[in-house]
């Protein structure tokens, strides 16, 4: 694969500033080690990654918070689903275990029962 280059990240982002730059590729690695998962394919390390991104023109000053909250509402909808299946799962266990006891009760002696 072609090397990334300042300019190439430069011409996207339509900018000649280099510091805005490194402002926006700084911002995107923080959203990486957060665990959002990188747009480009490659194996290459965080911070070449994110400059891929950026000549890519997926990520720009524009749309960098957008990104962040879409994997946030992702994220949470994923912890309400799963919070939801928590509170299911209990409740059949305790029922469960209601019904087995039940089950084994003995009647004291002299009872119709």
């Amino acid at each position: 694969m072609a090397r990334i280059t300042v300019e190439d990240c430069l011409k996207l982002i339509g900018s000649e500033n280099r510091f805005a730059l490194i402002h926006l590729a700084i911002a995107r690695l923080k959203q990486h080690r957060q665990g959002m998962p990188f747009l480009v394919e490659g194996k290459n390390k965080e911070v070449v990654m994110t400059l891929r991104e950026i000549a890519a023109g997926k990520v720009t000053p524009e749309n960098l918070k957008s990104l962040e909250e879409a994997v946030r509402a992702d994220e949470e909808a994923l912890r309400t689903a799963a919070d939801k299946d928590k509170a299911d799962e209990p409740a059949v266990a305790v029922s469960a275990v209601t019904e087995s006891a039940a089950e084994n009760v003995v009647s004291p002696p002299g009872s119709d029962a």
